[in-house]
Order: structure tokens, then sequence, then C-alpha cells
């Protein structure tokens, strides 16, 4: 993120091409920035703001009008490989005449665009409020992990998946005529796309690896996802108590297992029994090797007893005192 007190970006038909255009100074409305992210939440702009807590469930269980002409959809995500903060997944969707004016205004491959850049394009969305919608789930490291960690895994594959659906089906619930939908794979594209088109037969999908450098309405969810993901690892604030005001609590570089910074702080900020903070996903190899290095081992005696205990043979009750064998002594309720 740049620093505080940059101007916003200037109105959308502006020249993109001009390196002086600055990002917007405040964080997306998409981030919660002063409460600690447990829960994971969604974030749609066509919802009215009434409060920071607004999320999907505006407009559920309501009779809703139909938004006329037909809409494109872009779904991609932020985050899915790094070890530290949230997966965001985000979607944009537009009126399908208006692709070629997303290209216009400088909707590509978001991954050759400088963090600064993406933030000047948010905003350019923001500012086509009327023509480009967004929308993102931001998932937190403790949702991540929980599912992950169950007995029965939930994997990363399927839940980002269900965000995905989620997302989708948010927008025909506000009543919009989704009838093209372009989406960065997770998993073997083909097998996703069936089971997309099994779930919205009246949409057309397009499932494919890369998909933001192909389609501009993919760049757009990419950016709307990658802001978010990037404010919310910024605006941070720790769970644990006292943990915010140790020295280079936020150093932790980009987040990926592979970022010498991210190694660095995963190593100096590790307790050996409560384990990380919030922001780490448990679940991930890299915080499983740690633990097991440095953490303290534990021994857990309630564990529970396994079914072969109850083929043994061996009594599992309580034992009767010798006494009773030796004088022959019988329970009264034996007779």
């Amino acid at each position: 993120m740049p620093p505080k007190g940059t101007k916003r970006a200037a109105s959308p038909d502006v020249e993109m091409e001009d390196e002086t255009l600055s990002a917007p100074e405040v964080p997306p409305p998409s981030v919660r920035p002063d409460a600690p992210l447990i829960d994971s939440f969604t974030y749609h702009s066509v919802d009215p703001i009434s409060s920071p807590d607004a999320s999907l469930d505006k407009g559920k269980g309501k009779e809703l009008t139909a938004i006329p002409g037909d809409w494109m959809l872009g779904v991609d995500e932020a985050g899915r490989g790094p070890v530290l903060g949230p997966q965001v997944y985000g979607i944009a969707f537009c009126p399908v005449e208006y692709s070629e004016d997303l290209r216009a205004l400088g909707f590509a491959d978001s991954k050759t665009l400088t963090a600064e850049r993406r933030e000047v394009l948010l905003d350019v969305m923001m500012e086509n409020g009327e023509k480009i919608k967004w929308a993102t789930t931001v998932m937190s490291p403790h949702d991540l992990s929980r599912g992950m960690l169950k007995r029965t895994p939930y994997n990363l594959n399927a839940q980002s998946h269900d965000a995905t659906i989620q997302l989708i089906s948010d927008v025909l619930q506000r009543g919009y005529s989704v009838t093209q939908c372009f989406v960065d794979t997770v998993g073997i594209a083909s097998d996703y796309q069936k089971k997309l088109e099994g779930l919205y037969p009246t949409i057309t999908f397009v499932v494919t690896s890369k998909a933001d450098a192909i389609y501009p309405i993919v760049s757009a969810a990419s950016i709307a996802a990658k802001v978010t993901r990037d404010s919310v690892l910024e605006a941070w604030t720790f769970l644990e108590k006292g943990w915010g005001e140790r020295e280079g609590a936020k150093e932790f570089g980009s987040g990926y297992p592979g970022d010498p910074k991210t190694k660095a702080w995963l190593e100096n900020n590790v307790d050996p029994v409560f384990g990380f903070p919030n922001i780490v996903r448990f679940s991930w190899q890299t915080v499983k090797t740690i633990l097991t290095k440095r953490g303290v081992d534990v021994k857990w005696d309630d564990e529970p007893a396994k079914i072969q205990k109850y083929f043994s043979g061996q009594p599992t009750g309580p034992t009767k005192a010798p006494l009773w064998k030796d004088f022959a002594l019988a329970s009264v309720s034996a007779f």
C-alpha cells in the first residue's frame, strides 16, 4: 500500500498510462480495519453500506427487482499460497457490452501491475459503479486452517469452489442476469467447469488457467481480490493481547513460505506452547514443521480409546477386590 496522504485516482476516462496517478488514501470498503479477522466475511459493492459489518446477508430473503440487461462475471483469487493472512476471492461483473471498455480502462493481467496501479484501478471500478460491480470474500486464516485440519479435511480446493459458488449465487439473488462467467481455475479446469455448468445451466462458463491475463473482467476480479488482501494485511489487528506492540510484529513480508522475511518472522515469533498468532495458517506444512521442531511435546491423557480395546478379551470396567474370590462372595442381584 502507498504512503498515507496520497490522493485518490482521477476520473476513469483519464489516460491510464499516466504514472502520476495516485492510489486512494483509505482502505477499500471490502476491508474491516479496526477488528481482528477471525470469521470470514463477504462484501458486495451493490449493497448499501450502513455499518462496517455490511455483508452478503443483505438482500437475502427479499423480493428483488430484476436488473436490466445481460451481465458477464469474472472470478479470481489472491493469497492461495501464503502461510500468513487470508485468502481472498474476488468477482467483478458488468454489462456484456461493456467488456471492451474495461480493456480501454487498463484492466489487464494483474500480476504485471504494481500494487499502486491495482489500487488505482480498484478506485476506477468504484467510480464506475453503475457499470462495474464487484465483491470479495475474505477467508480468514482461522477458517482455512480449521477446514483443512478436520478429521475429514475440507481441503483448499473445496473451500475455494464453495466461495466462488456462493459469490455467483449472491449476484443472481440480487437480481442480475448473468449469462457469461469467466473463472481462473482451481484444480482441473474441465472438471471445475462441468461442476459450475451443472449448478448454473443458464450461464455459459469458461474456466481456464491465467484467465486474468485473457479476460478483462477476470482482471478486474483479481484486482479487487489482491487490493483487498494487501489492505487486510497492512491493517492487520492481532487478536492476541499485546502482540501488535511487539517489535517487528508486522514485518512478515509477503506471507509466502519462500519469502526470507516471512521465514524469519515465523522463526522469531513461534511460542513453544501456543504456536503463533491468528494471522498464521496452522494447516500449512511450513508451520507444522516449525511447531514440531520448536514446540513442546504434549501427551493427551484423555485420548479416546481405540476400538481394538473392546475386542481384547480383558475386562474394561473396574475389577473386584481379591476377597470376593477368597470368600466366594456374590452380588445379591445374582440370586
